[in-house]
C-alpha cells in the first residue's frame, strides 16, 4: 500500500463508503479493501483531508433564548446569555461549559477601544481563557482587585488581565497588591501610593467590566483558604449573601459592614455601579441568591450564567 499522501482516490472512496455509509467496522473494511487494519484509520484520515469525506453537524444552540428574554425583561438587563449544560452539570463542569459557549457573548459586549475592568475568579477565568483572536481591539485592561493570595494562578485578576492583553494587545494596568491586607491602616497606605491612585482613576472611567458573582460559601476565597469558617460566620452575621471582587453584600445589594470591608483592595461597588456595562458571570443554581442581590444593588448590567442558575434566579422573584 502506498504512503498516506499517495492513496488513490478510488481506494479512499471505497473505504469511506464502507465505513461511513455502510456502517462496517474497521476490521471488515480492512478485509474488503485488502489492507491491514492498522492502515484503515490512515485511509479514513486521508479521505477527510482530501474532501472525499465531508462531515456536517447539525447546529447546536447552546443558549436558552426564552430564559434570556425573561431575565432581560424582569431585571432590565442590557443583555443576557443562558448556557445549557449537560444533565444540569454543576461545579467545574458548569463553569467550563459556561466559559466555552459564553466567551463569544462576553467578547461581543466589550468595546473595541476603551477601558475594561477585570475581576478574578474561576468563572471569569473560564470565559477569558476561551476568547479568540480576531477583530481590531485596543483596550486598556485594568486589574479591578488585588491577588487572592501569594500563589498567583490563572483565576487571579492579574493573570486574567494579562491573558486578555496577550490575546488582543493593548495595555494592562496592575494593582500589584493582595486582595485583602491585614488592617485598614495597611489598606490606606496602599491606596495612598501614586501607582494605585493612577490605576484607581482608570477604574473610575471604565467603559465595561467583567466580574464573577460568588456565593458566600462557594467562592475562590473559601477554596483557597483565605476565608475560614469563622470568617464566613462573621460575614453571615452581617447579612452577606454574595461577593464581587472581594466585596461582600447583603440580600438587598448593600455592601456589608464587616471587618473585611476595610481590608479589601478592589474596585468599590459604587464605582462598579457607574460603569456603563458590567458583565456578571456565574455558574450554578447555588449562586442565584448572590446574583439576585447583585442585580438589586445595580452592579450588573449584563449577565452570563447557566440554565439551572437562570431558573433558580427567576424562582426567587
Amino acid at each position: 500500500m502506498p504512503a498516506k499522501g499517495t492513496y488513490p482516490d478510488e481506494i479512499l472512496r471505497m473505504a469511506a463508503t464502507l465505513y461511513y455509509v455502510d456502517g462496517l467496522g474497521q476490521t471488515e473494511v480492512a478485509q474488503l479493501v485488502r489492507v491491514s487494519q492498522t492502515k484503515i484509520s490512515r485511509l479514513l484520515a486521508a479521505a477527510l483531508e482530501r474532501g472525499i469525506v465531508r462531515i456536517t453537524v447539525e447546529e447546536y444552540k447552546a443558549r436558552h433564548e426564552q430564559l434570556e428574554h425573561r431575565l432581560c425583561s424582569h431585571f432590565g438587563l442590557k443583555s443576557a446569555a443562558v448556557i445549557k449544560t449537560a444533565s444540569r452539570a454543576g461545579g467545574e463542569a458548569a463553569r467550563q461549559t459556561v466559559g466555552h459557549f459564553g466567551a463569544p457573548f462576553v467578547a461581543s459586549l466589550l468595546p473595541a477601544t476603551g477601558i475594561v475592568a477585570v475581576g478574578g475568579g474561576r468563572s471569569v477565568a473560564e470565559v477569558v481563557q476561551r476568547f479568540r483572536r480576531g477583530g481590531s481591539r485596543r483596550l486598556t485592561v485594568v486589574q479591578a482587585m488585588g491577588s487572592i493570595d501569594s500563589n498567583i494562578t490563572p483565576v487571579d485578576a492579574l493573570e486574567i488581565g494579562r491573558a486578555m492583553v496577550k490575546l488582543w494587545g493593548g495595555e494592562f494596568l496592575t494593582l500589584s497588591t493582595p486582595a485583602f491586607v491585614s488592617d485598614k491602616k495597611t489598606r490606606d497606605f496602599f491606596l495612598a501610593s501614586d501607582q494605585i491612585k493612577f490605576v484607581w482613576q482608570r477604574l473610575k472611567h471604565a467603559d465595561a467590566a467583567v466580574v464573577g458573582v460568588a456565593s458566600l460559601v462557594n467562592s475562590v476565597y473559601t477554596e483557597r483558604g483565605v476565608l475560614s469558617q469563622s470568617d464566613i460566620g462573621h460575614l453571615k452575621e452581617r447579612g452577606a449573601v454574595g461577593e464581587i471582587c472581594g466585596r461582600f453584600f447583603d440580600a438587598k445589594g448593600k455592601e456589608c459592614a464587616s471587618r473585611w470591608r476595610d481590608r479589601v483592595i478592589s474596585i468599590e461597588l459604587d464605582y462598579l455601579r457607574k460603569i456603563p456595562n458590567v458583565i456578571g458571570v456565574a455558574a450554578g443554581a447555588e449562586r442565584a441568591p448572590a446574583v439576585l442581590a447583585a442585580l438589586r444593588g445595580g452592579y450588573i448590567k449584563s449577565l452570563l450564567l447557566d440554565e439551572s442558575g437562570a431558573e433558580a434566579l427567576l424562582a426567587l422573584v
